[in-house]
């Protein structure tokens, strides 16, 4: 389907149907609603680069995370999938500018946050971790109305175009599943390392994991690990907790540092008796699943998701498309012996 066959159809000019479709100059509401039900009924959709030089502009994007080398590069996983889509959009008009800022430094995420905000890109995607900065930050950009997009998570409060990620709580309880067919009758504890604990995400992370022990009446002990001024969870803070709780039957821990867990067991020479399961295929999650020292991993796909939310959000800026605002990531589970290929 063409203008020109819409025009046919509808018997009018080719420029009445461009009006119409662009939202320019006056059209009768009778002609207007003939050539929209034309539209609906033959699923078109206008050109992108046609419909860019209609306007005489070109489209600007912007990607806000944090840094590409902060939670062990699981950021840097997810610029992975940014470079693909941006690989998908730049020739149909679309310019794609990232932002990383340091997640543990208030003050840079303001520079970088007021940047975006300066510059008033066409739209944003980011994931919505640290909730407190994050709402500010979505405040702040909903009044300029500029649109956005969520990936790796969602945040109650907010209007997002589309949030892109897993169910965390079924994650999490996934995760309580994954332990219980690990170690089968649990009768010690099972450690819950509540990594991040400020981000929704991943307190769901927990809850799914908690409630799932609570119907499977088995011991839990959590520990919060949470300081945004500070740094990641370190290995020497994990070997204390394991020190001081030698009888644990597990260790499920909420975020990527699954790693520093086997890490600690490796360095400080503690007897591991007890199962590891944690979250996200990067390279050193990889390596110790692939020896056996963490026993499974729960997969977001980081590049699919931010991939899709650079192409979402082109979907419905420059096409004009609606999109779902939910799309659901399913939860892939990882042992040594169905590693995939790197």
């Amino acid at each position: 389907m063409t203008v020109r066959e819409i025009a046919e159809l509808a018997g009018v000019s080719i420029g009445t149907v461009d009006r119409v479709i662009y939202n320019r100059g006056r059209v009768s509401a009778q002609t207007k609603a003939r050539i929209e039900k034309i539209i609906e009924e033959y699923s078109f959709t206008p050109n992108p680069i046609a419909r860019r030089l209609k306007r005489n502009r070109s489209y600007r994007f912007c990607v806000f995370l944090p840094r590409r080398d902060q939670d062990a590069g699981y950021w840097g996983q997810v610029l992975d999938g940014i470079r693909e889509g941006v690989r998908e959009i730049s020739p149909l008009g679309v310019e794609t500018e990232i932002v990383e800022y340091d997640r543990y430094s208030s003050r840079e995420f303001r520079k970088a946050s007021g940047s975006i905000l300066e510059n008033k890109p066409d739209g944003v995607i980011l994931p919505p971790i640290i909730p407190e900065k994050i709402k500010t930050f979505i405040t702040k950009i909903q009044a300029a109305k500029i649109p956005y997009v969520f990936f790796d998570a969602d945040l109650p409060g907010t209007n997002p175009l589309c949030a892109i990620g897993q169910n965390s709580f079924q994650g999490g309880y996934l995760a309580g599943r994954l332990m219980h067919l690990l170690t089968g009758k649990i009768t010690r504890p099972v450690a819950v390392l509540d990594a991040h604990g400020e981000d929704y995400h991943i307190t769901r992370r927990r809850d799914g994991f908690l409630r799932y022990a609570q119907e499977q009446d088995f011991p839990t002990l959590v520990r919060e690990y949470s300081d945004y001024e500070g740094v990641e969870i370190s290995v020497d803070e994990i070997a204390l907790f394991l020190r001081e709780n030698p009888d644990l039957t597990g260790v499920f821990i909420t975020n990527c540092m699954a790693h520093r867990v086997a890490e600690a067991v490796e360095l400080q020479k503690i007897k591991r008796p007890f199962f590891l399961v944690g979250y996200d295929l990067i390279p050193k999650n990889r390596a110790f699943l692939r020896t056996g020292r963490i026993d499974a991993i729960i997969s977001q796909r980081p590049e699919e998701q931010s991939r899709q939310a650079l192409l979402t959000l082109y979907r419905s800026i420059v096409l004009a498309q609606n999109i779902r605002p939910r799309i659901e990531i399913p939860l892939d589970v990882y042992f040594r012996e169905n590693i995939p290929a790197e």
